[in-house]
């Protein structure tokens, strides 16, 4: 019975070691989350501006639509990394709620097999009461 207790000891320490890194991993996927609401607004407004100066047609002269229209590309520019940033973003998105999900699955496992050890240790008791006793002992009814 000592073996068991021990035994029911070490699956609730694992259990909460995985709630530990559960924990982690729902922080870092909320935080790749976020960047990558961060980089979706960026890339709207980088977009917006770009379309905005792109339709602008108040120049001057040739030098303020030339500048104009490098100003235009830079942004264009930024667009385009900023879409390849939130591909990244996406994935390591993904990646981090994957972990997330399997870290509560691990968790969950771990709840799981330290549940049965209790119930385990409950029926032993209740097995041994009743050799003991010569009669059944009744828990709850």
């Amino acid at each position: 019975m000592k073996a068991e207790r021990a035994r029911l000891a070490r699956l609730q320490r694992l259990e909460r070691i995985r709630d530990v890194a559960r924990t982690t991993a729902l922080a870092e996927a909320g935080r790749a989350e976020g960047t990558l609401a961060q980089l979706l607004q960026l890339s709207e407004r980088t977009r917006g501006l770009t379309a905005d100066y792109a339709r602008r047609s108040d120049a001057p002269d040739a030098a303020s639509l030339q500048q104009l229209r490098h100003f235009v590309h830079g942004l264009e520019r930024i667009s385009t990394t900023t879409e390849a940033d939130i591909g990244r973003a996406r994935t390591v998105a993904d990646m981090r709620a994957a972990e997330a999900a399997a870290a509560e699955r691990r968790r969950a496992a771990a709840g799981d097999r330290a549940d049965a050890q209790a119930r385990e240790i409950g029926r032993k008791q209740a097995q041994m009461a009743q050799t003991l006793t010569g009669r059944r002992v009744w828990h709850g009814s």
